[in-house]
């Protein structure tokens, strides 16, 4: 039979000496930290990066929804120059069509491309 839980910290006592709970205390919330990283914290890293990677690739005529929830498509993205040369950033306006209505958003306030306007390559 293996050890519970309870024979863990009573080996990681006994291996400090038994005197002081304060390695297996700085063990478990090292412990806890690697837990929240690789189950919480990379993963929200890596969508975020490729939501930002998704908007700096915004054309003309891609379907987006803004973080208010309009939907609209993409008619016109003003970039903002960078050593004389358009560099996307998340401040870019872009000028949205909503119905009869345009109106012009940041490049970062963009939830989601619903459609892109050209076709994903096939491999």
């Amino acid at each position: 039979m293996t050890p519970g839980i309870h024979g863990v910290f009573a080996l990681l006592q006994a291996i400090s000496g038994g005197g002081s709970a304060l390695p297996a205390l700085l063990f478990q919330f090292g412990l806890i930290f690697l837990i929240f990283y690789f189950l919480i914290i990379r993963p929200q890293q890596r969508q975020r990066k490729q939501h930002d990677e998704a908007l700096r690739h915004l054309k003309r005529g891609d379907r987006i929804v803004t973080t208010g929830g309009i939907i609209g498509e993409a008619i016109h993205i003003k970039e903002k120059l960078k050593d004389g040369k358009p560099e996307p950033s998340m401040d870019d306006e872009v000028t949205i069509k909503s119905g009869e209505s345009r109106l012009i958003v940041e490049r970062g306030r963009i939830a989601k491309i619903v459609s892109s306007s050209t076709p994903a390559p096939t491999t």
